[in-house]
């Protein structure tokens, strides 16, 4: 074996501890969704993880996911692009964010994902195809191009929903998961540009060995290298257990936080004063008769279920709008 092998190992044998990281980003990204689990059934008040530090946290863990994104699919085809293993993957990841747009539309039908870490990820591994043969100083002032784009060619022009996964539209776009190309996709060029740039200084080596205890290392490396599956089956179980554990311990906050909405939506039309007597008309009758939990989960319809509606209508009456 000549000393050139032993000093460069195949690619395959460094991507452990980036396997690592992708199960270290995983792990953050199911504490995130536990606490958005939380606020959705009323454990935290509402906007809390969409802000604030929540809202960093949340930034930081999307970015290094799809910074993870670039440098591999540099390490996966720098040598020419290995279309049956990127087409099977593409396909995977496709095929798992249609099915994500399919559930939450149906469970959340306002605010469904039609544009979310899964579409980005899909989309950035084609457009990535075309910055493959760039040098890495190329392809970091295309990141940062990307990055600083939503700051200087949002338009009214981008406001068709066609044009919404742009990014680019002064519209607030609505969506529990929205992570359009710009700025996002200048993650995956920069993690594209630092891969090309330990290619070019032989630094690889910086992604092997192991992390202590072996215990970890294998927990991390295991999630890591199923990491699809991992994202797919971590929230529905996450909703499961915060829906059991509000079976049992029913939120304190959600009374109040959802009289205080159902008043700011009756204002658009109504007096301050009948708002407040006609929610909280609302809110004593849901509770009485069990169906606070329902409305509050989104099992229910307060606007098609026939007995909330039938309840909502006594109040008009008693409350006079």
């Amino acid at each position: 074996m000549s000393q050139n092998a032993v000093s460069n190992p195949p690619v395959k044998a460094r991507l452990g501890k980036l396997d690592v990281l992708r199960g270290i980003a995983l792990i953050a990204m199911a504490t995130y969704h536990t606490g958005w689990d939380f606020e959705f059934f009323g454990y935290l008040e509402p906007g809390t993880t969409g802000h604030g530090a929540w809202k960093l946290y949340a930034r930081c863990i999307a970015s290094t996911f799809l910074v993870l994104v670039g440098f591999s699919l540099v390490l996966a085809h720098h040598r020419g692009i290995r279309w049956r293993s990127f087409s099977m993957r593409f396909a995977q990841i496709t095929a798992a964010a249609l099915a994500i747009t399919i559930a939450t539309y149906q469970f959340t039908p306002d605010s469904f994902v039609f544009f979310g870490i899964l579409h980005q990820i899909a989309a950035a591994s084609l457009l990535g195809l075309l910055f493959l043969r760039l040098p890495a100083f190329i392809i970091a002032i295309a990141s940062a191009g990307v990055v600083a784009a939503p700051h200087y060619l949002t338009s009214s022009t981008f406001d068709l929903p066609w044009l919404w996964p742009l990014g680019l539209s002064e519209m607030a776009i609505r969506s529990n998961d929205f992570v359009p190309i710009f700025p996002w996709f200048g993650a995956v060029l920069a993690g594209m540009a630092l891969a090309k740039i330990q290619l070019r200084f032989d630094l690889l080596n910086l992604f092997a060995g192991n992390i202590r205890p072996d215990w970890l290392d294998k927990g991390l490396r295991f999630i890591g290298r199923h990491s699809l599956a991992f994202y797919l089956i971590h929230q529905p179980v996450l909703i499961a257990c915060v829906y059991a554990i509000s079976q049992i311990f029913p939120p304190s906050l959600p009374a109040s936080r959802y009289a205080r909405e159902c008043v700011q939506t009756c204002e658009v039309t109504y007096d301050k004063a009948l708002c407040e007597n006609f929610c909280g008309c609302v809110v004593g009758r849901f509770q009485a008769k069990g169906l606070f939990a329902d409305a509050l989960s989104g099992k229910r319809n307060p606007q098609t279920d026939p007995q909330m509606q039938e309840i909502q209508q006594i109040c008009l009456n008693e409350t006079g709008q």
